[in-house]
């Protein structure tokens, strides 16, 4: 009777493993197959059309690796990849450290503490565009508002979207604006679930909030960091901000100075009808991008950084 009874709880174990199973796979057969129709097979279809010459009306001719063995002789390419390194250099730090900050700044309850969490967040509701359109207007040369802030200082005269020296700069400001309030918000949950504990202990030790920050909070950021660190870097490169920002505010001027990889390529294929030839250069940066992450999980064994942080 006992084996019986037991073969039945059994066989009902399993059978509402086999529920929630399917119950599992089909909430996540939506995104699977948004990911295969979006994004996997245009990566599949770009990697194929690499190695073709078309122009744009239908024809196609095969041509090897012609196109990627003009990517080393393309100077305006070497340029927009330097552009791109440049504005990753300057986005991913500053957009990181100052959604931490802002995490850590809100991240304790104070009276209005929701309003200046939306406050901060607010930018990322709007789309690029619409902020790219509202930044062009307070950067409108000397009549803009920014100008007018900047005149008292003696910056008033600056061309900021029409002079090279300042136009990339100006865009790694605006793209962090747009950015921060949704990585603080990561970084936000990641402190809400640091254990209230370890702080209590370490203020019995007499840590202090500089000690608490570098051996309780960082550690224990380590992994939303990661993953903070490559979505800012592989948005930078290929993401939104890469590119609607420079085509509403700079059209990747002046002189080239704002000509970012993912801009260069849309002209490619858009301006100049060359879309074997964009084909490969988004297959090459995408090859980049892939290694570098896989380098990055490698190197900090998927956000632990250590053997120890287990």
């Amino acid at each position: 009777m006992s084996t019986l009874a037991q073969h039945t709880a059994d066989a009902r174990r399993s059978a509402r493993r086999r529920r929630e199973a399917f119950a599992a796979y089909l909430l996540i057969a939506p995104d699977v197959l948004g990911l295969l129709l979006f994004i996997g097979l245009p990566m599949c279809l770009a990697l194929g059309i690499a190695f073709f010459e078309v122009d744009g009306f239908g024809a196609y001719q095969f041509v090897g690796f012609d196109n990627f063995a003009k990517m080393a002789g393309d100077a305006m390419l070497s340029r927009s990849a330097g552009v791109t390194l440049g504005y990753v250099s300057g986005f991913v730090p500053l957009a990181f450290a100052v959604s931490l900050g802002l995490a850590l700044l809100v991240r304790e309850p104070f009276p209005g503490v929701r309003f200046v969490r939306m406050a901060f967040f607010l930018p990322n509701v709007i789309s690029l565009v619409v902020a790219g359109v509202l930044w062009q207007f307070l950067l409108v040369d000397k009549r803009g508002a920014v100008p007018a802030l900047l005149r008292p200082i003696g910056l008033g005269d600056v061309s900021w979207l029409g002079d090279p020296r300042f136009a990339l700069a100006s865009l790694v400001l605006i793209s962090a604006w747009f950015l921060v309030g949704y990585q603080m918000l990561i970084f936000l949950a990641a402190l809400n679930d640091i254990p209230r504990e370890y702080y209590d202990a370490s203020k019995v030790d007499g840590a202090t909030p500089w000690q608490q920050f570098r051996y309780v909070t960082w550690p224990m950021l380590r992994p939303t960091s990661l993953f903070v660190a490559i979505h800012s870097s592989v948005g930078a490169v290929t993401g939104l901000q890469a590119f609607d920002l420079v085509y509403v505010l700079t059209r990747g001027g002046p002189a080239n100075s704002t000509s970012t990889l993912i801009f260069y390529i849309y002209q490619q294929a858009f301006t100049y009808n060359h879309y074997g030839y964009a084909a490969a250069m988004t297959t090459m940066v995408v090859a980049f991008l892939a290694a570098v992450t896989g380098l990055m999980f490698a190197l900090t064994r998927g956000g632990r950084f250590d053997a120890g942080d287990r």
